[in-house]
């Protein structure tokens, strides 16, 4: 079996935005929202690869192409060595079972008329997981107590929990079909803070204990840096930077990522408020800047960026750059 759980080749997904009446009429030129632009990625077994970026930036639908939620416009999905890029739904049943989700929305996620007995269960007989009653009972149990769920909690419905408590009967549900890849997309991102600690070390401890390898999507470089290995950061679609966590924290060196770094909370008394990540808007992704797609908000543009694409410079075996002017004259490679 082959060490790689997931491969992504020139990866890219655009939706068609339907035209209005007036449009049809005036034969004007159907809109084209370019989300996911020439992407490509790998995920061994066991990594963790989070996957960061200002919200709009097509991280949520990366994840949802590579589960084949949305169907590709162009490029290749491999997973476990097998190209799913144009599997029929039919054929992905098998597949499914093997790759999973987490939501971003708990609240909206699970079924309000479902009991979290129902909700698990429903996985375990649709997959055939278990041969008895007996043991889909045990199973259930085992999941419950996996996520840190008390087992009066089987029969209440979602209203009853709070929102941890909802992306933890999410979790089981994933877990019950007990996958080898799980997408975690922004699981965190709608949880009070005190509740978001919890939710991240439970899945850094499942990851561990059932050997899951993760897609971790979120917006918050602290984040990331909690639960990751790799980091890729993206921006209009594309992956800007990618490299170690610790290349990426420690070495960075797209403007973008510099960006988001300096936005992280730090413990300063006097300093009441955090930086604003980067200066401007993220622009539409119906209109793309040309060149280099940070031109419009970089600090340190110049003629070329804004002229031409830029190359994907590899600073290392592991760290890679898409930028005209990086890395710096005076940069080295981490442990050179």
């Amino acid at each position: 079996m082959t060490d790689t759980v997931l491969e992504i080749r020139n990866l890219s997904k655009v939706f068609e935005i339907p035209r209005s009446l007036p449009d049809v009429i005036l034969q004007r030129p159907v809109q084209k929202l370019v989300a996911v632009d020439d992407v490509s990625l790998k995920i061994e077994r066991y990594e963790t690869l989070g996957l960061v970026g200002e919200s709009g930036c097509g991280k949520t639908t990366l994840g949802r192409t590579i589960l084949r939620l949305y169907d590709p416009t162009a490029g290749t999905i491999l997973f476990e060595g097998e190209d799913i890029t144009h599997k029929s739904q039919k054929e992905l049943q098998s597949i499914r079972r093997r790759m999973q989700v987490v939501f971003q929305d708990p609240y909206s996620s699970l079924n309000p008329r479902l009991t979290v007995r129902q909700a698990i269960t429903e996985v375990l007989r649709f997959y055939k997981i278990c041969s008895s009653k007996e043991e889909e009972e045990e199973q259930f149990k085992k999941l419950l107590e996996m996520v840190g769920l008390s087992a009066d909690s089987a029969d209440q419905f979602p209203r009853a929990f709070s929102g941890g408590q909802r992306q933890r009967v999410g979790l089981a549900r994933a877990l019950a079909v007990q996958p080898t890849f799980l997408v975690a997309d922004e699981p965190v991102s709608a949880l009070d803070v005190s509740i978001q600690a919890q939710v991240l070390n439970l899945l850094a401890d499942l990851r561990q204990e059932l050997g899951l390898t993760m897609l971790f999507v979120a917006h918050e470089l602290s984040v990331i840096k909690h639960v990751s290995s790799r980091v890729a950061v993206m921006y209009l679609g594309q992956i800007v930077e990618a490299g170690t966590t610790e290349e990426v924290f420690e070495k960075a060196q797209h403007p973008y990522t510099e960006g988001l770094l300096r936005a992280l909370p730090r413990p300063e008394p006097g300093r009441r408020h955090r930086q604003a990540a980067i200066e401007g808007d993220i622009p539409s992704p119906l209109r793309m800047p040309s060149g280099c797609r940070f031109h419009t908000r970089c600090p340190i543009a110049q003629d070329l960026c804004r002229a031409e694409i830029p190359p994907l410079r590899q600073l290392s075996p592991t760290h890679q750059v898409l930028c005209h002017l990086r890395p710096t004259p005076d940069w080295t490679a981490p442990g050179v």
